[in-house]
């Protein structure tokens, strides 16, 4: 603080001083009112310029320091001298974090993500200084007539579910170390707005590690595999040249296109298939021979079908580094006569995890195809200033007939196809498995000796209503295992488990009506007074030991045990199961600062339970809902 700031009146000081000095002492501590208003009478007495209240203090006190009498008539005036730090806070870790984009520092590195898309309106603008050097190098702002503050920048409302996002990385990061696997992805999409609730993009590092280093799920664009099977067979539906019933020879699994044999998995073939049989056990022969069958006379009606599906267009998406796209069109120079077949179960295409989870999305949605969405809004100081609504990229990508039978054959491929291991009594997932060769640019699908493989699972749940929509893709597992349906779909499938059970779509089964069922109401964690008042109305039975004033509820049989919730000053407390009033009140009388997201109880908090309270400390709540 400059207590002889040249703006500073003898009036301003002696009205303000009694103030300032009770605030330091709520929002500093160390001293009393009084022991305050004694060192800054001291300093202004003595002539002190630099007068140091205190080091490191967070951004959010800074703030309401600025509030203050004295302190709030400005820099000039007030005298008080900021010296900032900038610092990275990463509250969630690693999570999402290619896609924020909170990968460089402040000082070093190019932005990403996010951050780099909306730079101008995260970035604020600069305040200016005058700055004098001290014996020692240091640097210390001056008080100056002409200094500008700075202005803050505006904040991102993601879609991002925490919770989801969580699901989904120790999903993904769990089956890449199991398959010692390059790199993978998974991004779940919610089917009617578009929202990218979650996305995973890992990386094994030099050290073996699975790190964000990437963004695959939008940039890498690659050959798909079996999952480009559903718009191949779904245009061949809407030209009306072929329909789910049709019957397709595949032989004994080997077909030849010139100098290019196509062989299916089974060894010795499936015989005769139906077309809807063919896509559940993703037959290449029958595929391939029904859309060349159906196009070889006129290949460009097949590219023009997909052209109509909006699958050789960008995304536009609110985040920059999308991959292009790539099908080809006949009259194109690397166009021959294996392009059809080859194109049928998705070679001699490129797309990115995202565009293709987006047109399987669309498919969820009867047809109608919306754009991904990552940010909601931008605010500032908590009041909307832009919002961002759900884009639709087509209305219908194909007639309700197709978008009918599409759907029909993605569930059969869980019901009774390549899929069957993701199965589930309680919900239904409807999906399509993809395991492609990685064509490399020096070796085509070789790489040394080896094929290297990537493994895919795309599809939406529950089939009957569907939710939301994922893709899982796994880049060159190293294990003999490589098949889609094994490396991609277990992933899928934890994740659409963990988000059935948060979200309460899974079904179980319900009592008989003859069945006693004891109802213990759901109490939580939190204040004693409320919890036993709730008990006591509701004739539950609970027991207690000797508790204080804030407990934690666990269920015994039919019987409530309490028990005390320990805590320590020094400590967060633990806040999980409690309502959102409960926790605040725990934490911000702990003198922390609290987020929250969602509503109902606290599902995590983060630092955890546990950790030392630092000045300053920030704590995120993650509800229920």
């Amino acid at each position: 603080m400059d207590t002889r700031s040249s703006g500073m009146s003898p009036g301003l000081w002696n009205s303000g001083i009694d103030g300032l000095s009770e605030g330091l002492s709520e929002l500093i501590g160390q001293h009393s009112p009084s022991g305050w208003k004694n060192l800054l009478s001291a300093a202004r007495k003595r002539g002190e310029r630099y007068f140091l209240i205190r080091r490191g203090v967070s951004y959010g006190t800074l703030k309401k320091l600025r509030q203050l009498p004295i302190f709030r008539e400005g820099q000039y005036k007030g005298g008080l001298i900021a010296q900032p730090e900038n610092r990275r806070v990463l509250p969630n870790n690693d999570l999402a974090a290619r896609t924020i984009g909170i990968i460089s520092t402040l000082e070093e590195g190019p932005k990403v993500g996010l951050e780099a898309s909306f730079d101008n309106e995260l970035a604020g603008k600069n305040g200016k200084v005058l700055k004098q050097r001290l014996t020692g190098g240091d640097w210390i702002i001056v008080n100056n007539a002409r200094s500008v503050e700075p202005v803050d920048g505006n904040d991102i409302v993601t879609t991002i579910n925490l919770e989801f996002q969580d699901i989904a990385t120790a999903a993904l990061r769990n089956q890449l170390r199991k398959h010692n696997a390059d790199h993978g992805c998974a991004v779940l999409m919610e089917v009617a707005t578009g929202d990218i609730k979650a996305i995973v993009n890992l990386k094994r590092s030099s050290e073996g590690s699975y790190i964000e280093a990437y963004n695959y799920a939008v940039g890498e664009s690659t050959e798909p595999g079996s999952t480009f099977k559903l718009p191949a067979l779904m245009a061949v539906m809407e030209d009306g040249l072929a329909d789910t019933s049709d019957i397709v020879d595949t032989g004994n699994g080997m077909v030849r296109f010139y100098n290019k044999v196509i062989r299916d998995t089974k060894e010795g073939g499936y015989g005769k298939l139906t077309l809807k049989q063919v896509f559940e056990k993703s037959s290449n022969v029958g595929t391939s021979k029904i859309i060349n069958q159906h196009y070889k006379d006129n290949p460009r009606a097949f590219v023009d079908r997909l052209y109509s599906m909006h699958l050789n267009r960008k995304l536009d998406l609110q985040i920059k580094g999308e991959g292009e796209p790539l099908i080809r069109h006949p009259g194109d120079k690397l166009w021959s006569g294996l392009s059809l077949p080859m194109m049928s179960h998705g070679y001699e295409v490129r797309m990115t995890p995202l565009q293709i989870l987006t047109f399987y999305n669309a498919v969820a949605n009867d047809g109608k195809m919306v754009r991904p969405r990552f940010v909601k809004a931008v605010i500032r100081n908590n009041s909307i200033i832009r919002e961002f609504g759900t884009e639709v990229i087509s209305g219908s990508i194909a007639s309700k007939s197709t978008i009918r039978k599409a759907r029909k054959m993605l569930e059969g491929v869980v019901e009774h196809g390549t899929a069957m291991n993701l199965k589930d009594a309680g919900y239904k997932i409807a999906g399509k498995t993809g395991t492609a060769q990685i064509a490399h640019d020096n070796t085509g699908y070789r790489s040394g000796h080896t094929i290297d493989y990537q493994a895919s699972f795309v599809g939406y749940f529950p089939a009957e209503d569907p939710l939301y929509s994922c893709i899982v893709v796994v880049n060159s597992p190293s294990s003999s295992v490589y098949y889609g349906n094994l490396v991609a779909g277990p992933v899928f499938k934890e994740i659409a488990d963990k988000v059935c059970s948060t979200t309460f779509y899974r079904e179980f089964p319900v009592p008989a009506p003859d069945q006693k069922v004891q109802r213990i109401p759901d109490t939580g964690n939190g204040y004693m007074a409320d919890i036993r008042e709730v008990l006591r109305k509701t004739d539950a039975h609970f027991e207690t030991a000797k508790v204080g004033s804030w407990v934690k509820t666990r269920e015994k049989g039919d019987t409530v045990s309490i028990v005390p919730l320990e805590l320590d000053e020094r400590l967060l407390p633990d806040v999980r199961g409690m309502s959102l009033r409960d926790a605040l009140y725990l934490l911000e009388n702990s003198g922390v600062n609290v987020e929250f997201t969602g509503r109902g109880r606290v599902r995590r908090q983060s630092p955890e339970h546990g950790t030392r309270i630092n000045e300053g400390m920030r704590v995120t709540l993650l509800l229920d809902v």
